[in-house]
């Protein structure tokens, strides 16, 4: 099973924001016992590339790779680190070019149709559509998906329990992304079995 399809599986990429690396195998224990083995650790803060590794480390049942990445140097750094896959904000041929050339799955972030062709020109199948809530949710993604009928969206920004049944269902959608199964505060504050639950009831709701 590629990278793409264990997205697909889990239904939801959690954006993970870990600012202690401590923080960073609880988590993924949390996430695992609920039902989702990946986990996007996005390089906002300083404890990135150690929670990364961490993580690659001591928990190998999940597939963990870096979000938040812009630059190449830091794709060099989260895939040193055990990164599998590259997540982009937005979309840079640098940083595509550098994960394509390396074989590492990368998920650039493409809103305009120019992006997105920039991306496929470049092999690229599957892209991050973020912020989903400003840029227009499935009604523009379902819009894009017309011209482009072998992409398909992770979704991100805006997307939570409330809609996430809505947003799993439409076919263009690979998998979504979101924070909310694991929140900055309910790791920092060791809510490990809340991050579980919510893990679980995502899973139940998007995985395949």
């Amino acid at each position: 099973m590629n990278i793409l399809e264990r997205f697909s599986r889990s239904g939801i990429v959690p954006v993970v924001v870990i600012e202690d690396a401590k923080d960073a195998v609880p988590t993924a224990k949390a996430l695992l016992a609920g039902g989702i083995d990946v986990m996007e650790i996005t390089f906002r803060t300083a404890a990135a590339a150690d929670a990364i590794a961490a993580v690659s480390r001591e928990c190998p049942d999940m597939l963990v790779g870096a979000g938040t990445v812009i630059t190449p140097e830091q794709c060099r750094t989260a895939v040193d680190a055990g990164a599998s896959f590259i997540v982009s904000p937005g979309f840079s041929r640098e940083v595509v070019s550098w994960c394509v050339e390396r074989g590492i799955c990368v998920t650039p972030g493409c809103v305009t149709p120019t992006e997105i062709m920039a991306a496929m020109e470049l092999g690229i199948r599957v892209v991050k559509f973020f912020p989903a809530n400003v840029y227009g949710g499935l009604k523009a993604m379902k819009a894009l998906s017309a011209p482009f009928g072998g992409i398909k969206f992770i979704p991100t920004g805006g997307v939570n329990a409330q809609n996430l049944a809505e947003y799993s269902a439409a076919p263009f959608i690979q998998a979504v992304g979101g924070s909310w199964v694991c929140s900055k505060s309910d790791i920092s504050e060791g809510n490990f079995e809340k991050i579980t639950a919510l893990a679980m009831e995502a899973h139940s709701i998007a995985g395949k």
